[in-house]
């Protein structure tokens, strides 16, 4: 709610300035750098104004304080505004970051990143990408509220806003996010929308008609519009947030009518979105607004002294809730040192003791089972794991006991999320969840369904967040879905213990055999010796269910009296981080290794001579008969690695791992 401590700009002409002066300098980084996106910023400074006046709670001097709210640029190209705000309340972004803008090496790039610039809460730029991570930093709150808030003690209170465009509603991601938001009911996710009727091609008419506030009732959300969004008189604004606030039951939409570029010549028009205003034009509108048209970067007195309270009110904020927090931990130890580890990252003491280890005498399972059962030894000491799979519950294995209780508006402290069918909207909300703290997030589908998830994986590798992504039936081997479906513990351990990386995890719905030598602990290594043979003739490697295929098949050359090397290689990113002289200890120099995994070989030739692998769609059929089909049997394996051998027969094969570089 708005705070009676903050410093009010009920004086017309001030609020007016504030207004003006964030506009002229969001055009004035854009002229500088001679590239970028004017015209958002100039249409959406009054609502920027509004948020960090009157409702926001942050700390400038701590930007990473836990109780801040939350704030989002959808529109990411439109980031100048926000490093405008940022600068002005007295983060640690100088006007010589405002002046360096995208720039090599500045801390104001062309888009947020949130490994970049202090305050940015997640990267954006993709649009959709950031309304989508706000539904996860909202869910993220409200889990947490009802998992460590006591009564007297409102430990965790905080809202999610957000400033979205046109382009952000119309991509789908952003849709299947939303509309989840919605069934949830995560009241305290307040989106503005920048309904400027313009994108790149020209008026938003040429291919988006659409009633956006129909849509998102239709999903569950609370709506208004405001149709002065231009007017330096903020007070319907403030109004209508007031509102949002007030429903405490659905997310809230405020479509806010603004015009893009406002004061230019070209306002109102695409030419104003993705090139400067030009030096004439610039000065124009400085002189339309009262300001000399001939300083750059300037910003008047009455203006920095409003926004620099800020930094101190912040600061009164985080200290209150410091206190707060200190008789928390007094009134509740148990609970309060929980919260204080999980804000940390840090994963508990002891957490992964209870890890199943496997023998190879032991059932053979489908790597997707051995999933569930490690992910049932977790999500009873990693308390801060919640995640869920995209309608393919059954089929990921991923709900065990301990995540039973399904998060919803009714039960928040459930760790379990139906996402539905949204693999894309999964993603990205899980990015949300990942970049609020706290939380560690996983999100389940079908390997070959990645591909409708990508724009967010990849943000949440840039991001540096950890994102635990549990693909299932990983290769040709799931056999009758066909082609279009197809594409552990110590590899959960490896990826819960990267806190600012993503990790995929690529099971099978085929059986997986247990091969002996195999090691939890050294699949931190990326790539490790299984079984070994003196003088080794040749090295095979595998990752996943292919391992057990290799070793059928190296018991076989050992058998004819061909001494084999057998390796576990289930991370080439992880391998890549050793020394080299652990690399040339697994692939020895001038011993010719063949690769074999039921996918693309694409990679492999980096470390293996010889490839088995997928170079066509699968096919529709039994597991077996299509492995059979493509060449992954032993009788095969055995006769590629002879044909290997012969190949490089009195010669020395290439060492792959020396490189000048």
């Amino acid at each position: 709610m708005s705070d009676p401590k903050r410093p009010k700009t009920s004086d017309m002409d001030l609020n007016k300035r504030c207004i003006n002066t964030v506009r002229i300098l969001a055009a004035d980084m854009v002229q500088k750098a001679n590239s970028g996106h004017p015209g958002a910023p100039m249409g959406c400074a009054p609502m920027a104004h509004t948020l960090w006046s009157h409702f926001m709670n942050y700390s400038p001097s701590n930007p990473s304080w836990f109780n801040r709210d939350r704030f989002v640029l959808s529109n990411g190209h439109a980031c100048a505004l926000q490093y405008c705000m940022l600068h002005l309340t007295g983060y640690d972004l100088s006007m010589d970051d405002l002046k360096s803008f995208r720039q090599v090496g500045s801390k104001t790039p062309g888009h947020p990143e949130n490994h970049l610039t202090p305050g940015v809460e997640v990267s954006t730029g993709p649009l959709g990408q950031g309304i989508s991570n706000a539904v996860g930093l909202a869910l993220a709150e409200r889990h947490m509220a009802a998992t460590y808030n006591r009564p007297g003690f409102e430990i965790i209170n905080h809202s999610t806003f957000v400033i979205c465009g046109d382009g952000c509603l119309q991509e789908g991601v952003s849709g299947e996010a939303c509309s989840l938001a919605g069934h949830l009911g995560l009241g305290k996710l307040i989106v503005l929308y920048d309904d400027n009727e313009i994108t790149i091609d020209g008026p938003t008419s040429l291919s988006f008609g659409e009633d956006v506030l129909k849509r998102y009732e239709g999903y569950g959300w609370h709506t208004l519009t405001i149709g002065t969004g231009d007017s330096d008189d903020v007070s319907g604004l403030i109004e209508a947030i007031k509102s949002a606030q007030q429903e405490t039951e659905r997310p809230s939409i405020i479509k806010v009518r603004t015009t893009i570029g406002f004061g230019s010549s070209k306002q109102g028009t695409a030419g104003v979105h993705g090139s400067p205003l030009g030096e004439e034009d610039l000065a124009k509108v400085k002189e339309l607004f009262g300001f000399d048209s001939t300083a750059s970067f300037h910003i008047p007195e009455d203006v920095a002294s409003h926004y620099s309270k800020f930094k101190a009110i912040g600061s009164e904020k985080e200290v209150a809730w410091n206190t707060l927090f200190s008789s928390y931990v007094e009134a509740h130890p148990k609970i309060a040192a929980q919260l204080k580890r999980v804000i940390c990252g840090d994963l508990p003491d002891g957490w992964d003791n209870s890890m199943p280890i496997y023998k190879p005498e032991d059932k053979a399972e489908a790597s997707r089972k051995y999933s569930s059962f490690v992910l049932k030894s977790i999500v009873e000491t990693v308390p801060e794991l919640i995640g869920g799979s995209a309608d393919l519950t059954p089929s990921n294995n991923t709900k065990v006991p301990g995540n039973s209780v399904d998060f919803s508006s009714l039960t928040p402290e459930g760790r379990y999320l139906r996402f539905g069918v949204r693999e894309h909207g999964m993603a990205a909300i899980c990015n949300g969840i990942a970049a609020h703290g706290g939380l560690i997030p996983f999100c389940a589908t079908f390997l070959n369904f990645v591909g409708y998830c990508l724009g967010a994986v990849r943000l949440s590798a840039l991001s540096h967040l950890r994102v635990l992504y549990v693909m299932t039936h990983d290769s040709i081997g799931l056999g009758e879905d066909g082609p279009t479906h197809q594409p552990t513990s110590g590899a959960y351990k490896a990826a819960l213990s990267k806190k600012t990386s993503p990790s995929v995890f690529a099971l099978s719905r085929q059986t997986a055999h247990h091969v002996k030598g195999t090691d939890a602990e050294k699949v931190a290594l990326g790539a490790y010796v299984v079984q070994d043979a003196q003088n080794a003739k040749v090295i095979l490697t595998a990752t996943g269910t292919e391992l057990g295929l290799a070793a059928f098949a190296a018991d076989k050359l050992t058998s004819e009296g061909i001494p084999v090397r057998l390796v576990s290689f289930p991370c080439w990113e992880l391998f890549e981080q050793q020394s080299q002289e652990y690399k040339e200890s697994v692939f020895t120099p001038g011993v010719p290794v063949l690769s074999i995994e039921a996918l693309t070989t694409q990679g492999w030739e980096k470390y293996s001579h010889a490839q088995l692998g997928m170079h066509t769609y699968g096919m529709s059929g039994p597991g077996g008969e299509v492995m059979k089909h493509f060449g992954f049997t032993t009788e095969n394996v055995v006769s590629l690695a002879k044909k290997l051998l012969e190949f490089y027969q009195g010669t020395p094969a290439p060492a792959l791992m020396r490189k000048p570089f």
